[in-house]
């Protein structure tokens, strides 16, 4: 397994909507480790193929270190989506405060829906569905967003995001200074 840089919220493989995977390989299942590899050396609970450079539809999770403090949701383990589809959203909103790893140390407070059912292959390439719930949801639907060229800086106001100006300046210029390795990138219309 190998750790893998994570790219910066201005790299424009952030902004792509992701292929779907097309087929189960040795190189996917490569990829899966180094990704869970590369998250838990950088200490997240949640990473997406376009946070390491692949525009591929793939992230993974493990949320256990977050819904060990919670008595009340189940611990799910480690778990790989390849090609998920959010199917079901529940209407009641859930306003939480959010990081990413291709955003450090900018955290924001982001509403999302409490509850979701997403659709999506497994590991093994087998077909699951799965009800998520609080800190899960969170987690899968932030992943998922990165599938679809979103970050959770786009939920926030103008207002809200002039407050982070200052860190994504630095995150830009390679400045800013992580426990894991990164690859700041300048956005594609400036290359």
């Amino acid at each position: 397994m190998a750790i893998l840089p994570i790219v910066t919220y201005n790299d424009a493989v952030l902004r792509q909507k992701a292929d779907p995977v097309e087929a189960d390989s040795e190189e996917l299942q490569t990829l899966i480790d180094d990704m869970f590899e590369t998250m838990y050396n950088s200490k997240g609970v949640g990473l997406a193929a376009p946070q390491v450079g692949k525009a591929v539809q793939l992230f993974v999770i493990d949320a256990d270190e977050m819904t060990n403090e919670l008595d009340d949701e189940e611990d799910l383990g480690p778990l790989v989506f390849i090609n998920p589809v959010i199917i079901a959203s529940d209407e009641e909103y859930l306003k939480i405060e959010e990081g990413c790893l291709s955003i450090p140390e900018v955290r924001d407070e982001v509403s999302r829906p409490q509850k979701i059912t997403i659709t999506y292959k497994d590991r093994n390439f087998d077909s699951q569905t799965l009800i998520a719930d609080g800190w899960i949801s969170r987690v899968i639907q932030h992943e998922y967003d990165h599938l679809r060229g979103i970050l959770f800086l786009d939920y926030l106001s103008a207002f809200r995001r002039r407050l982070h100006r200052n860190t994504l300046k630095k995150i830009k210029e390679g400045s800013l200074q992580t426990e894991y390795a990164l690859v700041p990138k300048l956005p594609i219309e400036q290359e």
